[in-house]
């Protein structure tokens, strides 16, 4: 499959071995009314597999309803699935019509299965058996007509020897298992990738792309967070690197791994340095990089401004975003530091 026919009617990007395979499943799943169980780590892309089985499906004009199970708190979750009757308890002043029931005629996909409570599992395998519903609070059932998805990152027959999720369950879902690949197993796919966040980055600002050297190292990561991770660091190399092409000065410790401290000098190497900051700024404009003025001139201000915001992430992720420990390699006040991660609107994005 080509990678352009695979955006227009999967709305994923990739042409490696690993994800045609995915492709060529769904192609014959899709036109089913077949339950399936995507699997894979998070980050890999299994709700937009969900969307494509549904968009390419006889069931695709109708509802695509997503229900995130892990998001939900448990004693929500009953009454968010299968909806409630005015006066079932306190507080329910009108109907609410349900999840499953808002997906009849279409497709309703149940994202991170594993987490669902032992009560409500039970609940859903008479969905399956019977498909039909039953407010809280209601008297009859209500039928359904619902395709059925699930995903998750957890091994859940592991969780059935646990006693943590129930077998028969987990065979009335697992009809068409599909096991997602990380990205680690698809590497070919991150130039296509990049180039992918790249193009959609640039319609915002400047564009910008990525050299030879930083695309390898990008290629030899792991990505633990698989694709997800992946458009993140994308968006914030073109938020902090400093002229119109990425280079591997732009890339963080993590990432360079174990290359030639030699061949790159990032910003980062500076950072264990006492000293007073304006010194260590200076120094590491001299090592890291040659800042050239191009014809037309430059903004002084938005250049120290973006150095400075990439000074302080990167001081940041190597103390694990402990604020006080960020402040004393960079020889400043916590309250110093608090104030420029305000002024320059920098936030953890490993709790967003």
């Amino acid at each position: 499959m080509k990678t352009k026919s695979n955006i227009e009617k999967f709305n994923i990007i990739g042409e490696s071995p690993e994800i045609c395979e995915i492709f060529d499943i769904v192609s014959r799943v899709a036109g089913s009314q077949s339950t399936v169980m995507i699997c894979g780590e998070s980050g890999t892309g299994k709700e937009l597999i969900a969307r494509a089985l549904h968009l390419n499906s006889p069931r695709a004009s109708q509802p695509f309803i997503a229900v995130n199970c892990a998001a939900i708190p448990h004693d929500l979750l009953e009454s968010e699935l299968f909806g409630y009757e005015k006066g079932a308890f306190t507080g329910a002043v009108n109907t609410r019509v349900g999840r499953i029931e808002l997906a009849n005629q279409g497709t309703i996909f149940f994202d991170e299965i594993g987490d669902m409570p032992a009560a409500l599992q039970i609940k859903l395998l008479r969905v399956l058996a019977e498909r039909e519903i039953d407010r809280l609070g209601s008297t009859k059932p209500t039928p359904v007509d619902i395709r059925v998805i699930t995903a998750t990152h957890r091994n859940l027959e592991v969780a059935i020897e646990e006693g943590r999720f129930r077998e028969d369950l987990y065979y009335r879902l697992n009809v068409v298992p599909l096991n997602l690949p990380p990205l680690r197993e698809r590497k070919t796919d991150i130039p296509l990738l990049v180039s992918h966040f790249l193009q959609q980055l640039n319609g915002s600002g400047s564009p910008k792309t990525i050299n030879e050297e930083a695309m390898h190292l990008l290629m030899n990561y792991s990505w633990p967070g698989n694709v997800r991770e992946l458009a993140n660091f994308v968006e914030r190399m073109v938020v902090l690197s400093i002229g119109s092409t990425i280079t591997t000065r732009d890339l963080p410790d993590k990432v360079l791994g174990d290359v030639p401290r030699e061949k790159w000098t990032p910003v980062g190497n500076d950072l264990g340095r006492v000293g007073n900051p304006a010194q260590i700024l200076q120094q590491s404009l001299k090592q890291s990089f040659h800042v050239g003025i191009p014809d037309e001139g430059t903004n002084l201000k938005k250049l120290i401004e973006s150095f400075e915001k990439e000074l302080l992430i990167e001081a940041l992720e190597k103390t694990d975003w402990v604020k006080n420990k960020a402040a004393t390699l960079l020889s400043l006040n916590r309250t110093t530091l608090v104030e420029k991660l305000k002024k320059l609107k920098i936030t953890n994005p490993h709790q967003t």
